[in-house]
């Protein structure tokens, strides 16, 4: 899979997608028959703990495609949904009509589908959810990310709302599984399981590239 686009853009569709999506979106594309007929930017994973550097980090890539001129016949997917950045992807968004982001708050809504996601929020407001990725990249992300290798005793202070961690799993995967279980444990919570597979995932990418990517094969 391509993941640049930079001397056949036209009106190819391009994705610029946060790093924790590249397994997920790797597959729900080459099930749609898609992997070669899109481009993707992956931008750093990262930015999860720091979202409101998502709209500098989108606009930079896009500006490096040619894809922020308002002539262009090119459509571009967001492979993220609000993410933290406070409505400041989609006033982006409102100015840049060829661009469209995921639906919903967060890739924990998009996983599990709007009303799944609901139910398991109104169930346990202090609730802190993984995927695949983040239960892989826990202690990188999360525990390194947020200092506790350094200050562990921080940990309640960050987390001491919380009452369990839930496991948002793309792919029946034992590893993945124990990772999110070790999570839970190194934050002092209970673990749940809750496999979601790829298809509300599957179903948000098709909704935002279909009437493109059908559109650029008509």
């Amino acid at each position: 899979m391509p993941t640049a686009a930079t001397d056949h853009a036209g009106t190819t569709p391009l994705v610029v997608a946060c790093g924790a999506l590249v397994a997920e979106l790797r597959t729900v594309l080459a099930a749609a028959g898609l992997a070669d007929a899109i481009d993707v930017q992956y931008l750093p994973a990262n930015l999860h703990n720091r979202p409101e550097g998502i709209v500098a980090a989108v606009t930079e890539v896009l500006a490096a495609h040619g894809a922020l001129d308002h002539t262009s016949a090119r459509p571009v997917l967001l492979g993220y949904a609000d993410c933290g950045t406070g409505g400041g992807l989609d006033s982006f968004i409102a100015a840049h009509p060829h661009i469209t982001r995921l639906p919903g708050a967060h890739c924990y809504e998009f996983f599990a589908g709007g009303e799944a996601f609901a139910a398991l929020h109104e169930a346990e407001l202090g609730t802190f959810y993984l995927t695949d990725f983040l239960a892989l990249h826990f202690e990188a992300l999360v525990w390194q990310g947020l200092g506790l290798h350094q200050h562990p005793q921080l940990r309640d202070m960050y987390f001491g709302n919380y009452r369990r961690v839930v496991l948002l799993s793309q792919r029946d995967d034992a590893e993945v599984v124990a990772a999110g279980q070790r999570a839970a444990h190194m934050l002092g919570l209970e673990f749940h399981h809750h496999p979601t597979g790829h298809r509300h995932f599957a179903d948000a990418v098709s909704v935002g590239l279909a009437p493109r990517a059908t559109g650029k094969a008509a």
